[in-house]
């Protein structure tokens, strides 16, 4: 506490001697430096869930959880959001390779220009999305917490036959809403986040002081780590030991705000977690807690470029899963257009 108090006195000098700009450049400095997470006990964690629960919000039988707060009202402004009409995919090629535990996106010939007889071409898709790799959205049945999902319906609703309830069907009508991009390596002045770097509310609230923007009610956010970008230079490396992602008291930070969809280049918790006995525990609260639709493995690096270049950091965001009425997700193709 003492040495934070110490930047504070020291930026505050500086805002005084330097132009705004320069100020906000050395407080995200500070911010990019900061410690690693000390680890949330399991008792903390379960008052988190609790407190940050939306459970019975929109009435106890829910199934769409936060999404409620994309109203046709919130569809028409991100409508208008659209000026230069430039339309950037926010998904990975699909990866053919199996990577760490994660399999690879499948793609068998039916038919081809070589298939005696042929009158076209065909081929037949097989994907287990769930994972590091394919660009997908989790539905709200998708975690379990103490043999519960979302809204308090219980695991056992989810057998062998898929999901009986909070499936990927309630989202068959797409998702319509304002996209935010929040550009942590752009906000810190690197290529990627490194390591284990987690990202905290004060972070979040460094980049609305930067950029100017706001997030809002109904808004879809989505985290840049520059994962892929990490990739690029590292190679391929254990994503579930060691990833840069949000620490989970950035959920109170999200909750105030109010958003629908969470998104990340990876998938949005920062690994190790920092909670005891808890892998993922922003997955767990958002998903089963707060009841939002999460994108994870989204490829942000174009649609980052853009938002730099143009300093624009919201957009209109489309996206449709596949209508599986008990599927727990769905490879998706989210589109940013601006």
């Amino acid at each position: 506490m003492k040495t934070f108090a110490m930047s504070a006195i020291v930026l505050s000098v500086v805002a005084i001697a330097f132009p705004a700009t320069l100020s906000i450049s050395i407080e995200a400095a500070a911010v990019s430096s900061k410690p690693q997470q000390s680890e949330i006990s399991k008792a903390d964690f379960d008052a988190l869930v609790k407190s940050l629960s939306n459970w019975g919000r929109w009435g106890k039988d829910d199934q769409l959880g936060a999404l409620n707060l994309v109203t046709p009202e919130k569809r028409k402004q991100a409508a208008h959001l659209v000026t230069s009409g430039v339309s950037i995919s926010l998904s990975r090629n699909v990866i053919t390779v199996k990577i760490g535990t994660s399999p690879p996106f499948e793609q068998r010939m039916v038919h081809t220009g070589l298939t005696p007889g042929a009158e076209s071409s065909s081929d037949a898709y097989s994907v287990q999305y769930h994972g590091h790799t394919q660009t997908h959205l989790d539905a709200l049945c998708h975690f379990f917490y103490e043999g519960q999902m979302y809204n308090g319906f219980p695991q056992t609703d989810v057998t062998e036959k898929g999901a009986a309830k909070l499936s990927v069907i309630n989202v068959k009508d797409g998702i319509f809403t304002r996209g935010v991009i929040m550009d942590f390596p752009w906000l810190f002045g690197s290529k990627y986040l490194k390591g284990s770097r987690a990202i905290f509310p004060e972070d979040l609230d460094a980049w609305e002081k930067k950029t100017g923007v706001k997030i809002q009610s109904g808004d879809a956010v989505f985290i840049r780590t520059g994962r892929w970008a990490r990739w690029d230079a590292e190679g391929e490396w254990d994503m579930k030991a060691e990833a840069a992602g949000l620490n989970v008291a950035s959920m109170r930070w999200f909750k105030k705000r109010d958003i629908a969809v969470l998104g990340s280049d990876m998938v949005a918790d920062v690994a190790p977690s920092g909670v005891e006995g808890v892998r993922m525990p922003v997955h767990l609260v958002a998903i089963n807690a707060m009841g939002l639709i999460i994108l994870d493995n989204c490829d942000l690096e174009s649609v980052g470029e853009y938002a730099k270049a143009h300093q624009r950091w919201d957009f209109l965001l489309t996206v449709a899963p596949l209508a599986v009425a008990t599927g727990t997700g769905s490879p998706v193709n989210p589109t940013a257009t601006f």
